[in-house]
């Protein structure tokens, strides 16, 4: 459970009015008090995200929003990051309260719910909470749902099972790289260990492609760039080993590699697995050759999907409109975004230049792709980006082309 990323879990949120019971309803199906809970309105200020696990489903994240019908220039706030929420959601739990709406009438803001949850084809589950003070506490109610009470337990297990059916339509078995490779196949991995590395571990998309190599039975040989050249060098021996199958590199040092490994040997790199992974990478194809056209001033958007400490060389920041500016020969202004928010207004932006996204579902990563496509803004990830600027953009995805 505590091995499984954020991103591969499905995400389940939990929305509706203020005072409806949401954080209660979330700690009575995850067993745990996870979320702060009052009888005064509004006491979920920001979404909580909580990674746990549960059963039957395995591991997810749950996610408590703020009341949709919030108040003020804050609630406004508030509301938006439930919006937010919506994007990453891929499971949406509407919690309505059976005290104040014993028929199960919808208001206004819960019905404008259910239509974004329709057109964001987000499966949803109607609860009606706080059934043990209502008075139709147990009679069918007219509007489709699950009659529910956080506080006495009462069809929780019903919920849960429901949820779990739903979860159940996940395919949680995609793989990174092992339809590209066979069991006892060498895979190369090319990471270096600069300032920017962690110190003591490895990133994530590299443990997750390690995982993925292991468990198609694989060999996995993980090398530092300064020893890459002498290390092929030894698995060119006949009498040694076969050569490797594929080779994945750190995508900052792409050229330097691509000078080291035969043409004869797949390259790619773990960005362009990634874009692959979450289904974005012909998008990512199109989108980058708009880096032919840039004009002066032009604003490129980067973004990355997780927050981190930047380091003097860092790749969103420093290299990549480094060498944006040595191939185009123009001065763009470049802004950057990290983190869990992405802006609805696009229209600014002459291209996107987006991370791999490995800390985002593939239901966030999607919809930030196609906010860029139904804008006509072209919208690409960092691989593709440094491949495309180096010349070797077709061998890096040479191998993904069957």
């Amino acid at each position: 459970m505590n091995d499984t990323p954020r991103a591969n879990r499905v995400h389940i949120g939990f929305f509706g009015r203020r005072n409806t019971g949401k954080s209660s309803l979330v700690n009575a199906v995850t067993g745990q008090d996870t979320a702060v809970v009052s009888d005064i309105k509004g006491t979920t200020t920001d979404p909580v995200l909580k990674a746990m696990e549960l059963l039957p489903v395995g591991p997810v994240l749950i996610i408590d929003t703020p009341g949709i019908d919030d108040e003020g220039d804050l609630g406004e706030l508030r509301i938006r990051r439930t919006r937010q929420m919506l994007n990453k959601t891929d499971i949406a739990v509407l919690v309505i309260d059976a005290e104040v709406s014993p028929d199960g009438t919808l208001a206004s803001c819960e019905e404008e719910l259910v239509n974004i949850f329709k057109t964001k084809n987000i499966p949803y589950i109607v609860t009606h909470n706080k059934t043990d003070l209502a008075p139709i506490a147990h009679s069918p109610l007219p509007i489709a749902g699950i009659p529910v009470s956080a506080k006495t337990g009462f069809n929780i297990n019903m919920l849960k099972e429901k949820i779990a059916f739903l979860a159940s339509k996940w395919d949680t078995t995609k793989p990174l790289v092992a339809d590209l490779i066979r069991p006892l196949d060498f895979v190369f991995l090319v990471i270096p260990l600069d300032k920017a590395a962690p110190r003591g571990r490895l990133i994530l998309p590299q443990q997750q492609v390690i995982r993925d190599i292991l468990e198609a039975g694989a060999v996995t040989v993980a090398v530092i760039d300064s020893k890459l050249k002498e290390t092929l060098e030894c698995f060119s021996d006949d009498k040694f080993c076969k050569k490797p199958s594929l080779v994945i590199t750190d995508s900052q040092i792409f050229s330097k590699v691509c000078t080291e490994v035969p043409d004869d040997i797949p390259l790619t790199s773990f960005s362009i697995i990634f874009a692959r992974y979450k289904g974005f990478l012909e998008t990512s194809v199109r989108g980058v050759k708009q880096l032919d056209s840039l004009q002066n001033d032009d604003k490129i958007l980067i973004c990355e999907g997780c927050t981190h400490h930047r380091q003097c060389e860092d790749i969103g920041t420093v290299k990549i409109p480094l060498w944006i500016k040595e191939y185009s020969g123009k001065t763009p202004e470049f802004i950057f975004l990290s983190g869990g928010d992405f802006p609805e207004n696009l229209s600014p932006y002459k291209i996107i230049i987006h991370c791999g996204g490995c800390m985002l579902n593939d239901r966030e990563m999607t919809y930030r792709s196609l906010c860029a496509e139904d804008q006509n803004i072209p919208f690409t990830n960092y691989g593709i980006t440094i491949a495309y600027i180096q010349g070797i953009l077709e061998r890096s995805i040479a191998v993904f082309k069957n």
